[in-house]
């Protein structure tokens, strides 16, 4: 059996099959490696603060809380847009009132879902679209729904997508997220969810690439083993 003929003949054969994949891994790579992640989370697109609240300010307590929702489980404070809020969380949902006078408050209109991703936006684009969304796109499969997209035509395409019962900002979408997401799919070889890195496409091909590279090195070794003989 002649060794090295057939360990070349698989090295060259899984070469030309793993080879554009060991491209598309490097690739992607260098892209996850160039672009910061601060900006493929889109931290430039909008800020996520609000101005502090006051301590003296004029509330419901949480006695009253109760009594507007019964089954209350959880509230927080918050301040929305220019008024101070109660993110009240009843039967696993949430909603907000105004936190002065109790008036309920969600869904929030576009009208005020415009203002807030208005407040939010550090661009100087305007807003291009604004849509109501009851099947979640790819580039937020994991959010739930229904939410706000807001589209700014602005060269990233960025798209702000909020929540209509907490007005929170869900996502923060441009190209280039759009493009990491694209290139991570190719990455991980996962074509569906783009986020299972124990799929067993890429573990069949990291055994295949391991082997490649095995194969590899034992035809260096033998290369100059056989050159080192007299």
């Amino acid at each position: 059996m002649n060794l090295p003929f057939w360990v070349r003949r698989v090295h060259k054969w899984i070469g030309l099959v793993i080879g554009v994949q060991a491209l598309l891994w490097m690739l992607s790579g260098v892209y996850m490696t160039v672009i910061s992640l601060e900006v493929i989370h889109g931290d430039h697109l909008a800020h996520a603060f609000d101005e502090p609240l006051r301590r003296d300010g004029e509330r419901l307590d949480v006695e009253q809380l109760a009594r507007l929702r019964p089954g209350l489980e959880s509230f927080k404070l918050k301040r929305f847009l220019d008024k101070e809020v109660y993110e009240l969380r009843v039967g696993g949902k949430a909603s907000l009132v105004d936190a002065r006078t109790g008036e309920l408050l969600s869904p929030l209109p576009r009208e005020q879902i415009v203002a807030r991703a208005k407040d939010l936006y550090q661009g100087e684009a305007e807003i291009r679209e604004v849509t109501w969304i009851t099947q979640a796109p790819q580039e937020v499969i994991k959010r739930p729904v229904p939410m706000w997209a807001v589209r700014f035509d602005d060269r990233a395409n960025s798209t702000l997508y909020f929540s209509p019962d907490t007005g929170d900002l869900l996502a923060r979408r441009h190209d280039l997220w759009r493009w990491f997401d694209f290139l991570w799919m190719l990455h991980i070889m996962d074509y569906d969810t783009r986020s299972d890195v124990n799929n067993n496409l890429l573990r069949v091909a990291a055994g295949v690439g391991l082997l490649f590279a095995l194969s590899g090195a034992w035809l260096v070794f033998y290369s100059f083993r056989r050159r080192a003989q007299p």
